[in-house]
């Protein structure tokens, strides 16, 4: 009984007020409404705080490399952004929201609203593997800037 306790507090440890939180993900495995692009592969970084149980403030920068089609130059992206999540303590399952600004080429910025549903699989106390499901659609230019897609990424609790 104390062994099953110890662990079931220690799962939910890492979802209590005063938490930090360090994460990086592959991204850009996603589906674009433009269809000039092909493909895209990026890189997220995020921290954050556990401002009350469950809650956490985030904070994220992002590049993404678009390859195009034959004929186009390919592109860089760069994104920076801030948002939260809810996470449910039952099962892992994490709800986040956002505002986002993407610089993606000369004359291409665009304001997102990222929303986000993901699940977080713990290998032990403080790290975690966090794949997630993304819908980023653009407040400025929706058909050039919003993306649905899936990231995957290592979650660092401490």
């Amino acid at each position: 009984m104390l062994l099953f306790a110890a662990v079931s507090m220690g799962a939910n440890a890492q979802f209590e007020e005063g938490t930090k939180y360090v994460g990086a993900s592959l991204t850009g495995l996603n589906i674009s409404y433009s269809s000039g692009e092909k493909f895209g592969l990026g890189l997220q970084g995020t921290a954050g705080y556990f401002f009350a149980d469950s809650w956490m403030l985030t904070g994220r920068l992002e590049y993404t490399h678009q390859w195009m089609p034959a004929g186009q130059r390919d592109r860089n992206e760069v994104v920076l952004g801030a948002g939260a999540r809810y996470y449910f303590q039952s099962n892992g399952i994490f709800l986040g929201a956002g505002l986002q600004y993407k610089h993606a080429a000369v004359n291409a910025d665009y304001l997102q609203l990222p929303l986000e549903v993901g699940y977080c699989y713990y290998l032990n106390q403080h790290v975690s593997i966090e794949p997630a499901v993304y819908f980023e659609p653009c407040l400025n230019k929706f058909s050039d800037g919003t993306r649905v897609g899936l990231k995957v990424g290592l979650g660092f609790y401490f």
